[in-house]
């Protein structure tokens, strides 16, 4: 959602393929057995929102970046599915998008990006989404947000969290784990072959899926990929046609006319996208051809706004169905008033 950091950009590293040892972190060589073992024990520890050590953590990072280096950079997804938007950080609400949406892997689930950062609970997100790619692969799928990158995530929030839930040099690792992992998430899927999802919008660079295809996405998000960039960070206007320079500061407002084109281009129906709070959890553009889907309620526990997921059907119809706000993030959001008004402390009058 932010605009970008203005300090100055951390160079994107050079990556190739993860590390494929046949050997564990113990040096042992690792049994599928105790593997599938691990994470059943792993993913039942993070629905219950309990913390696990970074020594396990950094094992689930490795096993997901695998997966996602793996995955092509658009990856297709059969219907019926239903789609994610924004998470940042909120653990509790994250439940609620299961106990609305179903339970992988009989519900199949596509997560648009923007996990951290805002809220208070980045890392238990984190954790739970990556225990859940781990294991269902293949009816789980996380792609990149703006927010997935060091340049965003080290001054809005996850940075910080991490270093007040470990020890400092512990959370050091645990936030460079969390972010290597980012630099691996795929970028976009066609779902039922018709529809695109993408965390943000479109970009004057881009006309065909194929040219997203074979870009290179291991890395870090900077603008010496701008094409990539706006796919993370551009916003649907009714008020322009074209493209206009977005004030975000990266990306661009795109009009109907781009997206017409883009859809005809690549013979799809409609665009899906999150990146954008929507008041009542959802948004449907240029008459349902773009779709914005908004999965954090009542963001940063203050803005009052309802949350929803989006229900494609076998036939690619669709619904939004939405939630309130947790319990947990209602007495958080009371805490942080209640904070906030002993801090200001009692008005004085001369």
């Amino acid at each position: 959602m932010e605009a970008q950091a203005d300090e100055d950009k951390q160079p994107a590293p050079a990556l190739g393929k993860p590390s494929t040892s046949s050997k564990s972190e113990d040096g042992t060589a690792p049994s599928s057995a105790s593997e599938k073992k691990n994470i059943e024990k792993f993913l039942d520890s993070a629905f219950k929102g309990s913390r696990l050590s970074l020594r396990e953590i950094k094992w689930i990072c490795s096993k997901a970046t695998k997966i996602f280096y793996e995955e092509p950079n658009i990856i297709d997804i059969p219907t019926p599915v239903t789609v994610v938007g924004d998470i940042h950080g909120q653990f509790h609400d994250l439940l609620q998008v299961f106990s609305k949406g179903g339970a992988a892997p009989k519900t199949r689930y596509v997560f648009l990006g923007d996990y951290v950062d805002r809220g208070h609970d980045s890392v238990e997100v984190m954790t739970l989404l990556l225990c859940l790619k781990v294991k269902y692969p293949s009816e789980v799928t996380l792609l990149r947000g703006n927010h997935e990158c060091r340049e965003i995530s080290s001054h809005y929030g996850f940075f910080a969290e991490c270093q007040s839930k470990f020890e400092e040099k512990e959370g050091l690792e645990l936030y460079e784990a969390f972010s290597n992992v980012f630099d691996y998430l795929p970028l976009g899927a066609l779902l039922g072959k018709k529809i695109f999802a993408v965390h943000a919008g479109l970009s004057p660079g881009i006309v065909s899926l194929d040219q997203i295809r074979v870009m290179e996405r291991f890395g870090e998000v900077g603008q010496q990929n701008p094409s990539l960039q706006d796919l993370m960070w551009s916003d649907p206007t009714e008020n322009h046609k074209g493209f206009f320079r977005s004030d975000r500061g990266n990306g661009h407002l795109f009009g109907e006319d781009v997206v017409d084109r883009f859809l005809k281009e690549n013979k799809l129906s409609r665009l899906v996208r999150s990146h954008q709070l929507c008041k009542e959890g959802y948004q449907e553009t240029f008459g349902g051809k773009v779709l914005t889907v908004w999965s954090a309620p009542n963001y940063c526990y203050r803005m009052e706004n309802k949350a929803s997921v989006l229900i494609i059907g076998e036939s690619c119809q669709y619904k939004f169905s939405t939630f309130e706000a947790s319990k947990e993030n209602l007495n958080k959001a009371s805490e942080i008033m209640r904070k906030e008004a002993e801090d200001e402390g009692p008005s004085s009058f001369a």
